[in-house]
């Protein structure tokens, strides 16, 4: 049978052969799975991390130093692994593949992390909490560096290139828009909602992206009928590693009988000019990636130790409370705005004044980190002053409340406070007063001139480092000391923090009402610490209002004082004591070091991936994303470092510390970019050319042979 073809309907490349017309390739409508995907994904995990740091103190009982280290401990494993996932899908799962399976592991970890946040369950939470935060390390590494890639593979290069730079701009926007989102949401559900009889709920918190992740999963295999999925051609990874392994151990053989040029030279019998040459052009940019680190050591406290400094500022803004780590909304916020921004205005700008090379804008993103820093130090002097006095070694914080309506003269035999007058309602304090040994006893008496007062002579306990507190109470002329172990320290979620000290009929109900209703009920004339929410509050006793409008604020540390003024009457007299000052310096204090910190990384990041991207060949470019997240991967070990070290006691001069190291490291890097030259890409071409005319020269000659032969 013959089959006639009609030319005019044929098309080869994009032509029409008959109307010599091109037609471009449709715009690939598989992306938008993958960006949907994409916007899942980056919500979950940042979702997931703005509360972390705050999970890990409040929740898990951590000091912030350790919860730095672990939040940064968990950052660098995400990054490493992003190297192990490049290998898996280059070398045997293909990047679909590859997505779907650890996507899988991903939501894994998010559901255990979840079901360790909840405290009803009683299970292992932090056991359930490092189980959780592996699994999403192997899966949010494992994704990263595929995702994009598999993106960019569905468009058909170089017809679709302006379409490609499309995506990847659509791309970008997803991840920060996630972020955005995400960050703004989570802190409101793990702290405003309540759930299963918690005053909070981070189940709700890390569950809530933990279903997005699924979400993605499914958006993402929808798309599967409409994907192109290339063949998997081997990992360049080890590829470089075994051709860097040959030319070092033939050059120990061959170094002093064939000298060479560059000692990479020595693996071109193996594996060719082209790859040699492709890997001395990686190495050079690798040569620029050493100072790196240091910036992505201070971008990512972001969600630590920034986070940790805004737990000790006032998020009140009359009309919205910010909560600390919704703060970190501010940098994806920025980012969607930055990025036109630059092009249009900020690049030109720094043209007039010389700076146009990626290396320059990149150093100048460097030092706008240090800037940033040199803020937060500035921010940490300011609200010094608010944090609590704690209890030190060889020293008592001796405290007093009288909740009798009465004053009292009281005599101790204590050096610091031998003689002191206590009027009704209200306490003495002496936050250094010395102790010799473990601990040591004192006398005291109180004597009054008001009649049914009565008068006591007692004896208390001092012990070190501690804070010992006795409250007077009592009826009539009766008089009784209760002793009990103080706690001036701030609440660990930034919240004020109540004791009810009363002296009134024991069988009264005393509560605290807000705008939300009761949030406070006790039956007892002496309470245990409370976190309450801040705002202001009625207080009533047996359904009677007795104090109205009390501001309750953010870090405060209070003692509430309640008397009856005449026995039976129900005439009540209530002072609100202030143990610890409140936080007083508000949070937006902290928008200039995000602002700063935000134009640095789009100078820095953006600009020095695109600018690793030009410079490699195209064989290299995933493996150039791959060193790129190694960088991000050993700045989060340096925080761990610096943070396990415990150089200083001041979170200032830790702050300091990384601004100068960031400032020095840009002085290298500076140097680094002013000595690099970058190898002509078009060399590559005429190395693979070399080979092809020495394999085919092999080839011939092995046919002469045989044909001889």
């Amino acid at each position: 049978m013959t089959i006639v073809q009609n030319d005019s309907t044929t098309k080869s490349d994009g032509h029409d052969e008959a109307e010599g017309i091109i037609k471009k390739p449709r715009y690939p409508f598989s992306v938008f799975f993958i960006v949907s995907n994409e916007f899942c994904e980056r919500f979950n995990y940042y979702g997931m991390r703005t509360i972390l740091a705050i999970y890990l103190t409040q929740k898990l009982l951590y000091s912030d130093d350790i919860a730095t280290i672990l939040y940064h401990s968990f950052t660098t494993l995400v990054y490493f692994f992003c190297v192990f996932g490049a290998i898996i899908a280059d070398s045997w799962w293909g990047k679909f593949n590859t997505i779907v399976w650890l996507s899988i592991v991903y939501v894994a970890g998010s559901s255990v992390l979840t079901l360790g946040a909840v405290e009803p369950w009683n299970m292992p939470a932090k056991t359930l909490t490092f189980v959780g935060l592996a699994l999403i390390a192997i899966g949010s590494g494992g994704i990263k560096p595929c995702v994009a890639a598999f993106g960019g593979e569905q468009f058909k290069m170089p017809e679709q290139a302006k379409q490609l730079a499309v995506f990847f701009s659509l791309f970008y926007f997803s991840i920060n828009f996630g972020s955005f989102i995400s960050t703004l949401v989570t802190p409101i559900l793990r702290e405003d909602v309540k759930c299963m009889g918690m005053d909070d709920c981070f189940p709700f918190g890390f569950g809530l992206p933990a279903i997005l992740m699924a979400v993605s999963i499914v958006i993402f295999i929808s798309g599967k009928f409409m994907y192109r999925i290339l063949p998997i051609q081997g990992n360049m990874f080890v590829k470089i590693l075994k051709c860097i392994g040959n030319a070092v151990s033939t050059s120990k053989k061959e170094k002093a009988t064939n000298p060479r040029n560059h000692w990479l030279e020595y693996a071109e019998p193996k594996f060719g000019k082209k790859l040699v040459m492709e890997t001395k052009i990686l190495l050079n940019v690798l040569v620029l990636y050493i100072p790196l680190p240091i910036f992505w050591a201070l971008f990512d406290q972001q969600g630590s130790r920034w986070t940790f400094q805004a737990t000790r500022m006032d998020g009140d803004l009359g009309w919205f409370t910010i909560k600390p780590d919704q703060m970190q909304v501010v940098n994806p916020l920025l980012i969607l705005t930055f990025i036109p921004l630059y092009e249009l205005m900020f690049y030109p700008l720094l043209k007039l004044i010389g700076i146009r090379r990626p290396l320059q804008k990149m150093a100048l993103g460097g030092v706008f980190a240090g800037i940033a820093f040199i803020c937060s130090m500035l921010v940490e002097i300011t609200i010094e002053p608010t944090y609590p006095v704690l209890p030190k070694a060889g020293y008592s914080q001796f405290r007093m409340y009288n909740a009798k309506n009465c004053q009292y003269n009281v005599t101790t035999s204590l050096e610091s406070a031998k003689e002191f007058t206590l009027g009704p309602n209200a306490f003495f304090h002496n936050l250094w007063v010395p102790v010799n040994g473990n601990s040591q006893d004192f006398n005291f008496t109180l004597t009054s001139q008001t009649v049914n007062c009565g008068m006591l002579l007692g004896t208390g306990l001092l012990k070190s480092g501690t804070a010992d507190s006795f409250f007077i109470t009592g009826t009539g002329s009766e008089l009784s000391v209760h002793e009990f172990e103080d706690n001036p320290d701030k609440s660990r979620q930034g919240k004020p923090v109540i004791r009810v000290l009363a002296n009134i009929n024991p069988s009264s109900q005393i509560e605290f009402h807000n705008k939300d209703g009761v949030h406070y009920s006790h039956e007892s004339s002496f309470s245990d610490r409370l976190d309450v929410p801040d705002g202001l509050y009625d207080i009533s006793i047996d359904s009677k209002t007795v104090k109205s409008g009390i501001k309750l604020k953010h870090g405060g540390v209070y003692a509430v004082m309640i008397h009856e003024n005449d026995l039976g009457s129900a005439d009540y007299a209530i002072n609100i004591l202030t143990v610890t000052e409140p936080n007083s310096v508000n949070m937006l204090w902290l928008i200039p070091q995000y602002v700063i910190m935000t134009l640095g990384e789009v100078m820095f990041s953006v600009t020095g991936l695109q600018f690793s991207y030009t410079q490699a060949p195209d064989s290299m470019k995933s493996v150039i994303q791959g060193c790129w997240q190694l960088t991000v991967a050993v700045g989060n070990i340096i925080v761990t470092i610096v943070v396990g070290a415990k150089f200083f006691d001041s979170q200032t001069y830790e702050f300091l510390l990384f601004a100068c190291l960031m400032f020095v490291d840009m002085i290298i890097f500076a140097w680094l970019g002013y000595r690099y030259k970058g190898i002509p890409l078009d060399e590559i071409k005429k190395a693979e050319e070399e080979d092809k005319a020495l394999k085919d020269g092999k080839s011939t000659n092995n046919l002469e042979f045989k044909q001889n032969k």
